[in-house]
């Protein structure tokens, strides 16, 4: 009787899969801006989410004994015009902003992953004509473009509004994705892989994308403060979310007029979009540098120099 035996070489990947895991994840708590983005992010999930389940008060419901009333023990971050509450106004903006740019963050670089690794995969004819899809849309004015398709778009929902901002704002990492394919096609495990018969999108997905998966996940991250950063200058010129529905853009429109006079309508909303957009550039600084191939095992170095008696 033959007994089979595993083949070492392919138990080997997994305990330096396992060892990057760990030294990737000791670079990030070692990075004290990742960690305090980081948290401060979790603290704005956990207010936008759950805010609403602090306060009795609903977005759009008016208290028409309050009008104008400054942040009080009944209404926290005070009221506005109407009798509004603010703070049931600013979690439930901030809820919208966060939805919609992670939303944003994940389709764009998806449809980024999959046109630059196809066209830097394939190369001729495909390549082609994608990137001249690529290089029309960096043509075209994006902003200009929106502004006058999402009035039309006003029956279908702030959902078209997250594709319309998803549709352009994947062409420059596109663009990244695909260089990097063009270097790793010709490496031993992808021509392995090609010899072999392997289909070429099996190639992609197990092989390719992997490969870039770290610039990819750096990418997404900033990525979700700049489409938060769109959709709240959208919504502030009034071609984002729609009343009554509220999102951090459209507080920051309505408080902008009255903020000398009653600065609580506009500080509270401009306050949280700052800190949301700090902590998400310092999530992304410190996954560039845990990711950083080429950077040190993140411990100190010891001075070799001997002090002298």
């Amino acid at each position: 009787m033959t007994t089979l035996v595993a083949d070492p070489a392919e138990a080997a990947p997994a305990p330096r899969a396992a060892g990057r895991g760990r030294l990737v994840l000791t670079r990030l708590l070692a990075a004290r801006g990742a960690v305090a983005g980081a948290v401060l992010v979790l603290l704005l999930f956990v207010l936008a989410f759950g805010g609403p389940y602090l306060t009795p008060w609903d977005y759009a419901t008016p208290d028409f004994t309050a009008l104008h009333q400054p942040p009080s023990a009944q209404h926290w971050f005070g009221t506005n015009g109407i009798g509004q509450d603010v703070f049931a106004q600013v979690v439930r903006g901030l809820q919208k902003s966060l939805v919609i740019g992670l939303l944003v963050a994940l389709f764009s670089t998806v449809l980024a992953s999959l046109v630059g690794a196809c066209a830097g995969y394939f190369g001729g004819w495909a390549d082609r004509a994608l990137m001249f899809v690529v290089d029309l849309l960096l043509v075209f004015p994006s902003f200009l473009i929106i502004t006058i398709v999402s009035p039309r778009l006003k029956s279908t929902g702030w959902i078209a509004f997250v594709l319309l901002l998803a549709v352009f704002n994947w062409m420059i990492t596109a663009r990244v994705v695909r260089s990097m394919t063009i270097s790793l096609r010709e490496r031993e495990f992808v021509r392995a892989a090609r010899f072999m018969g392997v289909r070429p999108l099996r190639i992609i997905s197990r092989h390719i994308l992997p490969n870039v998966a770290s610039f990819l996940i750096i990418d997404a991250t900033i990525a979700v403060g700049g489409a938060v950063m769109s959709e709240t200058a959208l919504s502030y010129f009034g071609f984002g979310v729609k009343p009554p529905d509220v999102s951090l853009g459209t507080l920051l429109a309505a408080g902008t007029s009255e903020a000398p006079v009653f600065p609580w309508l506009f500080y509270f909303p401009a306050g949280l979009l700052v800190l949301f957009v700090l902590a998400v550039n310092l999530i992304g600084d410190g996954l560039r540098d845990a990711l950083d191939p080429t950077a040190g095992g993140g411990r100190p170095r010891r001075n070799s120099r001997r002090k002298k008696p």
